[in-house]
């Protein structure tokens, strides 16, 4: 039993190291980048569209809000 428990201290001790090193939560920030890139492209487009476009911002703008959040909840809990 007892060499058991080094021998999960040693593996864990190589893996956690290199878990704490990874980026957290890349997703959510390819994400977060995406929806950024989304709202520029919309800002940029032409007004006329029939009210979608405007409709499409503030979805978007949630959606950065709501993103935001995540990371922030994930990153503290």
């Amino acid at each position: 039993m007892t060499k058991t428990l080094a021998g999960l201290a040693l593996a864990l001790s190589f893996v956690l190291p290199t878990a704490a090193l990874a980026d957290p939560q890349p997703q959510m920030k390819d994400a977060l980048e995406a929806l950024k890139t989304a709202k520029q492209h919309l800002e940029k487009a032409t007004p006329d569209k029939g009210g979608h476009r405007v409709k499409a911002l503030e979805l978007v703008n949630k959606a950065i809000e709501q993103t935001e959040k995540g990371i922030n909840f994930d990153n503290k809990h």
